[in-house]
């Protein structure tokens, strides 16, 4: 439905959670609504996702949740509250969404990357086999099977034409799955023995 498409392109989750009463810090962060959070653990920017509850998704889902109301009913009360009325889709809009880049957001993911392309490399060296034939140790493996498909997002996202770098990070967005991967990545760290400087975060 168009304005299902209109609210999205037009509001963020931020800017309905502002909107709605929440207080989000500078790194975009805020009290979750939807469980007893006592530290901001609710990530707004054009989606939200929580690290707390795992609740997840866009403004229209956002707003349905924090009242309680269906998809439909939220994206008119959000076309109400901010003034949004449908409109037609045109070619220039249409290109418009899908060449230019979301700088915030495509910073965002390439920070959570090279994070856990750290921490890959870090498992590569430190759980090598010893020995040809040896045991591999998960982590080994799972450095193996990702250390490539990291680097391809990434080299998309840094070097790759509009186009590549909307469909990549469209995919890292979707469901939240880069606030997924911040949390895996930070919990598989502090699951790590310590060694001074590995896991200082990638400029």
């Amino acid at each position: 439905m168009k304005i299902f498409e209109t609210v999205k392109q037009s509001v963020t989750a931020r800017q309905a959670a502002e909107r709605y009463g929440l207080e989000v810090n500078v790194h975009g962060m805020a009290l979750c609504p939807f469980h007893e959070d006592h530290h901001p653990s609710l990530k707004l920017d054009e989606r939200f996702y929580c690290f707390g509850c795992h609740a997840s998704g866009d403004v229209i889902d956002f707003t349905a949740k924090l009242f309680g109301i269906g998809p439909k009913d939220a994206a008119e009360k959000l076309a109400g509250d901010f003034g949004i009325t449908p409109r037609p889709p045109t070619e220039s809009n249409i290109h418009k969404r899908h060449a230019e880049p979301r700088p915030d957001l495509e910073r965002l993911c390439i920070f959570g990357l090279r994070d856990y392309l750290r921490l890959l490399r870090i498992w590569r060296l430190r759980y090598e086999p010893s020995e040809q034939g040896g045991q591999m140790d998960d982590r080994f493996v799972e450095s193996c099977q990702m250390e490539a498909t990291v680097n391809f997002f990434l080299d998309a996202l840094i070097a790759g034409n509009p186009a590549l770098r909307e469909r990549v990070l469209g995919a890292l967005l979707k469901d939240g799955s880069i606030y997924k991967l911040q949390a895996y990545v930070e919990k598989r760290k502090k699951e790590e023995p310590s060694h001074a400087g590995e896991y200082q975060p990638c400029a």
